[in-house]
């Protein structure tokens, strides 16, 4: 358990340090000269996967269409995160009346379902 944290602890710390080597988290300027460099550098792999697969593969997005994309889920992100923690008193009392009324119904006495004991069917 303590291991695979440790590996897991590590892992995240060299994809950190790699990215951050490389420039993905400087300057945008940077970022997308090296987007512009890895999508040179793997243009002839997809034109050669493009020739074998039966489908068309769509084109790789542009930096600025990249941009919009990754600021539009950020921000519905943070939206989503406000509106959940706006709501949660709300999800809790609700939480709370159904427990209270489970307890209640596991408080009440059990129905006698059938005749009365000893009676002719």
């Amino acid at each position: 358990m303590v291991v695979g944290f440790l590996l897991r602890c590590s892992a995240v710390g060299g994809v950190v340090y790699y990215t951050r080597s490389v420039g993905i988290w400087g300057s945008t300027d940077h970022t997308d000269k090296l987007y512009n460099n890895i999508k040179s550098e793997l243009c002839p792999y997809v034109q050669k996967a493009k020739k074998q697969l039966p489908f068309e593969v769509p084109q790789l997005p542009k930096s600025g269409e990249i941009r919009f994309l990754a600021k539009h889920y950020y921000n519905e992100g943070v939206k989503s995160s406000f509106r959940f923690v706006h709501m949660l008193p709300c999800y809790a009392g609700r939480g709370l009346k159904k427990i209270k009324d489970t307890f209640e119904d596991f408080a009440k006495s059990p129905a006698i379902t059938g005749g009365e004991p000893g009676a002719a069917k």
